[in-house]
């Protein structure tokens, strides 16, 4: 369980995000949507300890992890999958997959994790000896995604896994993040693509200006007229 409460992050100056309350339950696939450049991305950056100026209280199983360092954190079973990937470029395919499993953690149950990975991206296997900048955009997100696997982790935080890919990589994250998600993994998803993920959510939050303006689950997005329109332009 994650459980957040009235956190405030900045950058500077910047007020980035105010007063932030959310539950994440275990095994649930959480959506949030909202404007670019409204808090989203910064959110799972603060959750993961990726944001130096926080306030407020992130809990991970009860533990308070809010000023903890990331290295702690993905050994608690957090990770972070970023929009941009963040890929070691000159390396292969296997090397980043095994820089994933780096720590204490992941280290224990590296093989068993290799061997999730490998059922859930077939074309990684086939291109394990690639170097991560010659992918495509599509192959090198699956690539970010699968490295997170290899953490270990109990809660995926990631960031926009669609953005500029074609549809039918779309199609295939999106289908590999339900996998995840029925094997009992927590996943907190940030993204725009709403439609093709409102069926796998278990719920729905919405951030404007560093706030949360609506949460709740797919039956009261669904009876909202307003927010029909913002999700579906329905």
């Amino acid at each position: 369980m994650l459980d957040i409460t009235d956190l405030n992050a900045y950058y500077g100056e910047s007020h980035a995000l105010k007063n932030v309350r959310m539950r994440v339950p275990k095994g649930e696939v959480v959506i949030i949507v909202g404007p670019n450049g409204h808090g989203k991305s910064t959110l799972l950056k603060s959750i993961c300890g990726l944001v130096d100026k926080v306030q407020g209280q992130v809990a991970w199983n009860g533990e308070d992890i809010t000023h903890l360092g990331t290295a702690k954190i993905v050994n608690m079973g957090i990770t972070y999958i970023a929009e941009n990937r963040e890929l070691f470029p000159y390396m292969s395919v296997r090397d980043n997959l095994k820089l994933g499993a780096y720590s204490r953690r992941a280290k224990a149950n590296e093989k068993k994790n290799e061997e999730w990975v490998a059922e859930l991206f077939p074309k990684l296997v086939e291109r394990r000896n690639q170097l991560s900048s010659t992918m495509s955009g599509g192959e090198a997100k699956m690539l970010a995604i699968a490295r997170g696997l290899m953490s270990d982790a109990d809660l995926l935080c990631i960031d926009e896994p669609a953005l500029g890919l074609q549809p039918s990589y779309r199609t295939d994250i999106f289908r590999i993040i339900q996998e995840i998600s029925k094997q009992g993994k927590t996943v907190l998803l940030v993204e725009q693509n709403i439609p093709q993920l409102f069926e796998m959510a278990d719920r729905l939050y919405i951030m404007d200006e560093g706030c949360l303006s609506f949460k709740g689950g797919k039956e009261d997005a669904l009876s909202d007229d307003q927010l029909k329109e913002i999700l579906f332009g329905m």
